[in-house]
């Protein structure tokens, strides 16, 4: 009866994603405002979707605070921008805004896996 409960309390407590997130580990640089002043806060993406990514930052991000964030995908330059959507010791979530449905696209055809080559 407990391992139930926990259960159906654990599965209530989990969030709802609109977008499935996959591993994706890849250096990526902030850019916000703090102070009145542009900061450059670096990181480490850990995970990503279309809809936006964890990562894990050195520095102070704030929820709901606006960053510009520049990663890689596959050797391709990406900048977005997104909001701060949660903050936890050591990650932190960004929710992507304003991404076209190009820019979505190419996220997804980023994270499928590489087709194997046949080797002779």
């Amino acid at each position: 009866m407990l391992s139930e409960l926990h259960a159906t309390r654990s599965a209530a407590f989990e969030p709802v994603r609109k977008y499935p997130r996959i591993l994706f580990s890849v250096p990526l640089t902030l850019r916000h405002l703090i102070g009145g002043g542009m900061q450059t806060t670096r990181g480490i993406s850990v995970d990503i979707s279309e809809g936006g990514l964890g990562a894990v930052v050195q520095g102070h991000v704030v929820v709901g605070e606006i960053c510009g964030i520049d990663f890689h995908l596959r050797a391709h330059p990406f900048n977005a921008v997104g909001i701060v959507r949660y903050v936890s010791s050591p990650q932190s979530g960004f929710e992507f805004l304003g991404l076209t449905a190009e820019e979505r696209l190419e996220i997804n055809h980023a994270l499928r896996p590489l087709p194997n080559k046949a080797t002779h």
